[in-house]
């Protein structure tokens, strides 16, 4: 079935609203499916390398479809594939990297590639986004041996290329990746005008208090809904470090308040997952005060980068909003997250859930 198909009878079924924008972008996923579906030419005991099968950047704001067309292009592309989120790939690269020093090898990427292109002819990557400098570091030399292989790349991301690792420490080194994508990827705007993630959650209630059992049933029936019982962590590599949220699923992250809270992270850790996520799940905010003032502090910066990033947050507490930093330090400062945390209950507030969820 082609991929227009795919699309018709979806909205034909209702599991999807027409879109202009959306439909504008299938004769691109068409084309790359009818090319990969021509037979591989081999020569003598060797497979030659395919010819180069220009891929897909697909980029626009959040809410427009964008990784529901990458899914439907690739349950309709019959050929070796991957597909994962853009960090999630990453962390599986700087772990191969890792085995491959151990090797005592000179050139560890040059094994890592060659391990990917050698199982894969398609590449179909989630919310590409670049925040670390070992990353940008690492995918120019990577997509040049994919796209040598002739290994065919689809992405989704929230900027376009040029904004890349935008303002990044020695982000001159980094263009040169970004001339390979224009180059061996055709560019494409989804300008849809509807957000379709508001719709998922209207009406659904998002701050639950007291954190007792009935707060953690209600939150757990909102994950389900949304994980359909799949999930995996999902480790963002940071400045060098990790920062891994324990369940993720197509861009909702579920994870308890010491989990990203209790651990010494800071502003540029909390930038990243909000860069990252378009809903979170936190569960169990204790009372704050000053026997836990740190972790107090850090909840402030973390909300703060949600609000800023417009992601959704539901979320278990101790108490409401006004009533969650008990005296003492910061109490007074506490009021803005106070406020900035009763306005993200709002219906209709923030990023919502991805139309396929």
């Amino acid at each position: 079935m082609t991929i227009k198909a795919a699309y018709d009878t979806a909205v034909a079924e209702g599991r999807l609203t027409h879109d202009p924008a959306q439909e504008g972008v299938l004769p691109e996923l068409d084309r790359i499916r009818d090319a990969l579906a021509q037979p591989v030419k081999k020569g003598g005991l060797f497979r030659k390398p395919p010819p180069p099968i220009p891929g897909l950047y697909m980029w626009g704001g959040v809410g427009r479809g964008k990784s529901m067309l990458m899914d439907l292009a690739y349950d309709q592309i019959d050929v070796p594939k991957r597909r994962q989120h853009f960090h999630a790939f990453m962390q599986w690269v700087h772990a191969e990297i890792a085995e491959a020093r151990k090797t005592g090898v000179d050139d560890a990427i040059r094994p890592v590639a060659a391990k990917l292109t050698a199982d894969i002819r398609l590449l179909a990557f989630d919310e590409m986004q670049i925040s670390d400098i070992t990353d940008a570091m690492i995918v120019g030399r990577l997509f040049e041996a994919l796209f040598a292989a002739g290994v065919t790349v689809i992405t989704t991301s929230n900027r376009p290329p040029d904004d890349l690792y935008k303002d990044g420490l020695n982000r001159q080194i980094f263009l040169p990746f970004i001339s390979l994508l224009k180059d061996r990827m055709f560019v494409h705007e989804l300008a849809a005008e509807m957000d379709y993630r508001q719709g998922r959650l209207a009406g659904t209630e998002t701050y639950f208090t007291p954190t007792d059992a009935a707060a953690r049933e209600r939150i757990a029936a909102i994950w389900d809904d949304i994980s359909h019982g799949q999930s995996e962590p999902l480790t963002l590599r940071i400045k060098g470090r990790d920062v891994t949220l324990p369940r993720y699923h197509n861009g909702v992250a579920r994870a308890a308040f010491y989990d990203l809270c209790g651990k010494p992270l800071g502003a540029a850790d909390y930038l990243a997952l909000a860069d990252a996520v378009r809903v979170l799940i936190l569960e169990d905010i204790p009372s704050l005060g000053r026997d836990n003032f740190n972790e107090a502090k850090r909840f402030v910066t973390l909300i703060d980068a949600l609000y800023e990033a417009k992601v959704r947050l539901i979320c278990s507490a101790a108490a409401t909003p006004e009533y969650l930093y008990r005296e003492g330090e910061g109490s007074f400062e506490f009021e803005r997250t106070a406020s900035r945390l009763r306005e993200m209950q709002a219906d209709g507030w923030g990023q919502g859930l991805p139309e396929d969820c």
